[in-house]
């Protein structure tokens, strides 16, 4: 019998180690973070923590745990250089915006790069190519692909579903002692029937702290009536750092009951978008600030939500005053509470009702058409249904349609969603150069929305409601040599770079030879520039060299640079 309860003891130990691991910090250094797990970002939650590295490069990265290394990529954008490294219990730990990797990886990955003549790589490694220790040293910590400064990007997944972990469940030495802050609250009508503070429209309010909690400026009971959502503008800090970073858990509580209730633990990649649902999408366009909804629209499917009842949305129609309560936590349980109170007020108001298009149901695939102007929305590309709006104006001489007015870009689009634009007055010699545009009427600006000329109509895909029409890309991308001159003199010893820009379309490609091989350019869009690294393994040193550079923009036009140098 003793011996039974000996392995029954170690065989639990052994299945609760491999549920709570014991990982040791990525880096060397306090882990002093500046981004959290699920944090707001835009158009998804971001998937792991940031670690700053003492604003420099080059520190080294360590595995966290044993493994193997499962994936490798690098990218001008997104994660930049980064590893994967598996290990036995079932996670994957990732590491990103790396400067560089560990020789042997640097040198693996460089032979992948020459072979399939591109910078831009992502390679599934054999299991049994790069094992690693608890420990080892992988990488160097860096600011690659779409970071906004030198930091180590760090993630725990779950190994066979991809799903994003929580990494501060697991017991790094990350200090935190600070709660969440609260800056305002949004008290918002669902329905055109419904009214907060008299006004069938959002209404927000500030919020000071005493006694211990949090409350509305001046105590006002809110006047509400009928089907009503509740957001707020809150942020979380970690100790000795400012910056802004994700609340971990919310809890609405109305009149003692819990209403709704989310959790940031783990969510999917196929979800993150639905974070323009998550807050209040409107007012973060029109302001900035993200304000998280303690109500669920009918189309959104993330699945953070612990707990709701009727969506999140309750219903005030019985003139009695109701007391309210949000309780807000970051992953180390300080917590921060915010209290107010409303007074059902049961008065008639009147709704300005503004004509619309067509009414799109968040439920099916919505398609509609005018003369030169055609939508398909697909199904579940809305998280509520919208009155959809849609006007055409002349535009100016520049662009070969009208301006269509595609409803309004405070409405979000969770789905790619299909434009078509009859072109007006297009050459035949300018259509396959013709591409749509998002128009920003109040600065100009125009952006390069895709697209291509097929059967009479430029056809493309938009991720955002907005201004459109098409324009023409005739002009060829831009290459400014930054280390050499005269098409023949080095200005910099170890390396070439260029700095290479496309006015509208965008850079599609770019491809560089020296004395006809191929050779490899890394490329940083943040500062349009692309740089070779001399290397005397590949190519032979002391002696002229031809270089030839290709810049091809996604309308095909092209721009080429040719030079003689030595080295």
């Amino acid at each position: 019998m003793k011996l039974f309860f000996l392995v029954a003891i170690i065989l639990f130990s052994t299945i609760l180690k491999g549920q709570t691991p014991d990982y040791t910090p990525p880096l060397k250094i306090p882990l002093l973070l500046s981004g959290s797990f699920a944090e707001l970002r835009s158009n998804h939650f971001h998937s792991g923590i940031d670690i700053k590295t003492q604003g420099v490069t080059g520190l080294p990265v360590f595995s966290v745990a044993d493994g193997y290394v499962s994936r490798i990529v690098v990218s001008p954008s997104g994660y930049g250089k980064a590893i994967y490294i598996d290990h036995p219990n079932g996670t994957t730990s990732v590491y990103g915006h790396l400067n560089n990797f560990r020789k042997d990886i640097s040198e693996y990955i460089k032979n992948f790069q020459y072979e399939k003549h591109s910078y831009r790589v992502d390679i599934a490694v054999a299991k049994n190519r790069f094992p690693v220790k608890q420990g080892d040293e992988i990488a160097k910590s860096g600011n690659t692909g779409s970071s906004g400064g030198p930091h180590l990007h760090f993630e725990i997944r779950n190994t066979e579903t991809e799903e994003p972990l929580n990494p501060l469940k697991y017991n790094f030495p990350v200090t935190d002692n600070t709660a969440p802050k609260i800056f305002s609250l949004m008290v918002a009508p669902v329905d055109e029937l419904s009214h907060a503070d008299f006004q069938n429209s959002k209404k927000t309010f500030p919020v000071v702290f005493y006694d211990g909690k949090y409350h509305l400026k001046g105590n006002p009971a809110i006047p509400v009536y009928g089907n009503i959502g509740f957001a707020v503008h809150a942020n979380d800090y970690f100790d000795n750092s400012w910056n802004k970073c994700g609340i971990y858990s919310l809890e609405l509580i109305i009149d003692g009951e819990v209403w709704l209730a989310w959790q940031h633990n783990k969510f999917s990649f196929d979800e993150t978008r639905y974070i323009n649902s998550f807050i209040d999408y409107e007012e973060y366009i029109r302001s900035g600030n993200r304000y998280q909804k303690t109500w669920k629209d009918p189309g959104n499917r993330l699945s953070v939500y612990s707990y709701e009842k009727n969506q999140g949305v309750f219903t005030f129609d019985d003139n009695d005053t109701h007391s309210i309560r949000l309780i807000l936590k970051d992953t180390y349980e300080n917590s921060s509470v915010l209290e107010w109170s409303v007074k059902s007020s049961l008065k008639e108001i009147t709704v300005d009702e503004k004509p619309f298009t067509e009414r799109f149901d968040y439920r099916e695939k919505n398609e509609w058409r005018a003369q030169n102007f055609r939508i398909a929305i697909p199904e579940g590309a809305l998280y509520t249904s919208v009155n959809f709006e849609y006007n055409s104006i002349p535009a100016n001489p520049d662009f070969f349609s009208n301006l269509h007015i595609v409803h309004k870009n405070t409405t979000p689009l969770h789905k790619n969603t299909r434009i078509q634009i009859k072109p007006i007055g297009l050459p035949k010699n300018l259509e396959q150069k013709a591409l749509l545009v998002n128009v920003d009427t109040l600065t100009g600006k125009i952006y390069a929305a895709g697209g291509n000329f097929e059967d009479g109509w430029v056809t493309g895909e938009i991720r955002n409601f907005g201004n459109y029409a098409v324009a023409v890309d005739t002009v060829s991308p831009e290459i400014v040599p930054l280390s050499i001159t005269n098409n023949n003199t080095l200005t910099e010893g170890n390396r070439i770079r260029f700095k290479i820009s496309d006015q509208l379309a965008g850079i599609e490609k770019y491809e560089g030879y020296i004395d006809g091989k191929w050779a490899l350019f890394e490329y940083d869009p943040r500062i349009d520039q692309i740089v070779h690294y001399f290397d005397p393994e590949r190519f032979e040193m002391g002696k002229n060299h031809e270089l030839l550079l290709r810049v091809t923009d996604y309308k095909q036009n092209t721009t080429t640079y040719n030079a003689t140098f030595r080295k």
